[in-house]
Formats: structure tokens, C-alpha cells, sequence
């Protein structure tokens, strides 16, 4: 593959990552952080980087983001694909873009409620940007990333150079555990659920530039989550500075997006208002583009479903249930997108420790349950639905519970027993799918 076409696929993924929601994490972990940025940001990076690239480098590994769920029983694999496409596109993903653009990009400079009009304008923008799965790489990764880039570019430019403030001292949560709290905030951002999404949109982009061979698409994959984490990093880096020394003027500030509203008005006046604007809209619609083409791209391989019509459908739901709000979208979808998460980092895990073609779907089902059992108590508790008196033994006696992540060692020690069985040769039972 040419440089320039490897450059462009690497820009291209990191702009499907860099939604809204990316960009308002890293300004509230700055300002608690204050002087401990720098322990916090690398839990951070650890979670929020890492897994999502570690999960595009075994899809590349596995060639065909098919072969994640080939040992799954095929009604179950096709549930799994289906509900995460849901969740991460129409149910969830893609409205909460639509409308933290509105909120951030439009709402500030207008006195009246335009979200229909604003969420209709923006899904006709999205679909026609996606209507053309070839071009996919032209319109985002060679130009509209570029533009990205530039913007979140000036602004990182201003916090280092003309910072509004110093750092402070951290804020309770970060004083001892700094790293940690970056870790389950790294966590919170959800990309490696994205990750494996994405991963249709990134293969088949791959296999467009005649990169089709094993080996060859692993080695790409590889190359292109290696320049996805570098332009990730300096992102969440440069977000988390900028909250870092925003004290002076988001003190009280309630949410990562109001830091950052704050802090450009702050250092550029009403043109940083213009610009945020700008960045905000930018990232919300490269993710909207990227999720309607991960979503059709998979209607379309899996059940031979024409693409521009479910791309239409997909944008319709999406314009649809944007204009319920953002607060009913989380609380009718948050709960499942906990639950899949862990699903998915688990499957990716799996795919890791077993090859595809092995047949073990006995171990792939166990430790997709053991992930849905697990998953969904940590989903309770980020919820605040565990009681108390249930609460506290579990944070003293489940290890990784108060990071959300108890999930993962009964998952890890799943694979790690089931890989011990087939390295020694015992029989694994095997179930038909």
C-alpha cells in the first residue's frame, strides 16, 4: 500500500473515533486532575487508546471482522452483531452525535429550538458523505480530518502557549489514585465497543486498496491503529491541558463540555465560540459518517441488504430519535452499551487466544456469558442500581469492582484455563452451531 494511502486510512479511523464525546472527557479529567494530569492522563490513554487500538490490531489480525463471532452458534453471533450495531448506531451512538452538535455547535448562537430542522440538515449531510462507500477515505481521511486537525490544533497551540491558568491541586478522586480514576475514565469513553464497529469500515477500506492477504492485512491494521493512537494521544493530551489550566474561568463548571466552551471564549473570544463550533460539528458528523457505513456495510454482507437503503433507514432512525433529547436517549440505551461493552473486549480477547477456524465455540460462548454476567453488574453499579448494603462487601471482595471492570479477570481466567486444556491436549467440548 502507498504511504499516502496508508496516511489517509490512519487519518480516516481517527476521525470515526474522535466524536464529541471524546473531546468533553479529557477538559473535566484536566481540571480535577490539576497537577496530577500526568498520572491520570496515562490511566487514561492506557483505556480510552490502547484498548480500542489493541482491538483494531486482532481484528486485523483475524482478517474479517466475521471471524470475531465464526465460533459463536449463528443465531447468537447475528444477535451480538445486530445489537451492537443498534446501540452504537441509531439507538445511541449516532443520535447522541446529532444532538451534542446541536447543543454545542448551534444552541449557543440561536434563541429558539431548531433541533428538527438542525437534525434533518445534518442527517441529509451525514448519508450523502456515506452514500458512496468508496469515497469514504476521499471525504473524511484526506480532507475533512485534515480541517480536524488544524482546528483542534490552534486550540492546543493557545492552551500551551497563552494559557488562561496553572494547574491546580488535584481534586479529591485524583490525589491518591489519579491513575486509576484516568483508567475507568479511559473506560467510559466506550471505543472499544467503537473499535469493533469500525472495524468493518477500516478491513473493508483495507481490501478496497487491494490489500486482501492475511498477513498483509494484519500488518496494516497494525500500521493504521499505531497512527489512529499516536493522533488519538496528542488529542486527549492537548484536551486534557487545556482543562488542566482552565481553573480561572470553569471553576464551577459541571461537565467537560462547558470547560471547553468556557476556556475557548476565555482565550479567542467570540471567534473561539465559532471555533468550537466548528470542531464540534466536524467530529460529530466524521462519526455519523462512519457509524451509517459500518452499520449498512453490515446489513449488507450479512443478510445481502441493499446498502444506500439501509444507510437511508439507519440515518432516518437516527434524525428520528435525536429529537427525543439527549437525557432520554442515555436512559433508554446507556444500560446496553455497558453490557455489550465488555461483551465485545471479551470476544476480541478470545479471538486472541483461539484462532477462528479452531472450533472451540464452547469456549467463546462461555466467556460471552461470563462477560454478560459480569458486564451487567458493573453496569448496575455505574447506574447507581446496587444497593448499598450489596455495594460495599462487593467493592471490599470482587477485584476490579469499584473500576467497573469486574468483568475482567473471571473472563481472562475463562481463556486462560480454556487455552491451558488445548495446549495439553484435553478435549474441549464442542458445541454445533
Amino acid at each position: 500500500m502507498k504511504t499516502h494511502d496508508l496516511l489517509a486510512i490512519g487519518l480516516m479511523t481517527f476521525a470515526l473515533f474522535l466524536g464529541a464525546g471524546n473531546l468533553i472527557f479529557p477538559p473535566s479529567l484536566g481540571l480535577e486532575a490539576g497537577t496530577n494530569l500526568f498520572p491520570a492522563m496515562v490511566g487514561f490513554l492506557i483505556t480510552a487508546v490502547g484498548l480500542p487500538a489493541f482491538t483494531l490490531i486482532v481484528l486485523g489480525r483475524i482478517s474479517n471482522t466475521h471471524n470475531l463471532t465464526k465460533p459463536l452458534p449463528n443465531w447468537l453471533a447475528r444477535t451480538f452483531w445486530v445489537a451492537l450495531f443498534t446501540a452504537i448506531g441509531p439507538a445511541f451512538g449516532m443520535p447522541r452525535a446529532v444532538t451534542v452538535a446541536y447543543e454545542m455547535g448551534i444552541k449557543p448562537f440561536v434563541t429558539t429550538d431548531h433541533l428538527l430542522l438542525f437534525s434533518i440538515l445534518f442527517s441529509v449531510l451525514t448519508l450523502m458523505l456515506a452514500f458512496k462507500p468508496g469515497r469514504l477515505v476521499d471525504c473524511i481521511g484526506k480532507v475533512m480530518t485534515p480541517l480536524l486537525i488544524l482546528m483542534l490544533l490552534a486550540l492546543a497551540l493557545a492552551a500551551i502557549f497563552s494559557p488562561l491558568d496553572f494547574p491546580q491541586s488535584p481534586s479529591a478522586d485524583y490525589q491518591h489514585g489519579a491513575i486509576t480514576q484516568g483508567l475507568i475514565q479511559g473506560y467510559m469513553t466506550m471505543d472499544a465497543i467503537a473499535a469493533v464497529g469500525f472495524g468493518w469500515v477500516i478491513i473493508q477500506t483495507i481490501n478496497a486498496k487491494g490489500i486482501t492477504a492475511p498477513k498483509a492485512v494484519a500488518n496494516t491494521a497494525l500500521k493504521v491503529a499505531m497512527i489512529y493512537a499516536v493522533l488519538m494521544a496528542g488529542c486527549y493530551i492537548a484536551m486534557g491541558y487545556v482543562g488542566a489550566t482552565s481553573a480561572s474561568v470553569a471553576a464551577n463548571a459541571t461537565n467537560g463540555g462547558e470547560i471547553l466552551a468556557r476556556y475557548v471564549a476565555g482565550e479567542f473570544g467570540v471567534y473561539g465560540q465559532w471555533l468550537l463550533a466548528a470542531i464540534i460539528i466536524m467530529a460529530c458528523l466524521t462519526t455519523t459518517v462512519g457509524l451509517t457505513n459500518a452499520c449498512a456495510e453490515y446489513y449488507k454482507q450479512t443478510f445481502n441488504a441493499s446498502f444506500s437503503i439501509t444507510a437511508t433507514i439507519v440515518v432516518l432512525l437516527t434524525g428520528i430519535i435525536a429529537n427525543f433529547g439527549l437525557e432520554q436517549i442515555l436512559t433508554v440505551s446507556l444500560p446496553a452499551i455497558l453490557v455489550l461493552c465488555p461483551i465485545a473486549i471479551a470476544l476480541v480477547l478470545a479471538a486472541l487466544f483461539f484462532p477462528a477456524n479452531s472450533g472451540v465455540s464452547f469456549t467463546y460462548i462461555t466467556v460471552l456469558l461470563t462477560a454478560l454476567g459480569f458486564g451487567g453488574l458493573d453496569a448496575l453499579a455505574i447506574l447507581g442500581k446496587i444497593p448499598p448494603s450489596l455495594d460495599i462487601p462487593l467493592s471490599h471482595s470482587l477485584p476490579l469492582y469499584s473500576a467497573h471492570a469486574s468483568w475482567f479477570l473471571p473472563c481472562l481466567a475463562v481463556l486462560v484455563f480454556n487455552r491451558i486444556l488445548t495446549v495439553s491436549k484435553k478435549p474441549i467440548m464442542h458445541i454445533n452451531n
